[in-house]
């Protein structure tokens, strides 16, 4: 109970969004292509950034693009289809 009452909400903020960008990326891969949990991983990511500090949200923010960019190359239609 002393650990929690020690933790800080903008630490975990962070961890959270570390643990969602992974979980993201994860879900864009070829052999896995799981393009719903995908979404939902980046929209919450998308939610949970501007409760961040300033760095930590900038970081956010372009993990958000990269992922958007991903999410795009992984939606789109193998070459020659």
């Amino acid at each position: 109970m002393d650990e929690l009452r020690k933790a800080k909400v903008s630490d975990l903020l962070v961890h959270t969004c570390s643990m969602l960008a992974s979980l993201a990326f994860g879900k864009l891969a070829a052999d896995v292509r799981d393009l719903d949990q995908a979404r939902l991983a980046i929209d919450a990511l998308k939610a949970l950034g501007p409760l961040l500090d300033e760095q930590p949200r900038r970081d956010i923010e372009q993990v958000v693009a990269n992922l958007q960019l991903a999410y795009v190359d992984a939606a789109a239609p193998p070459a020659g289809e």
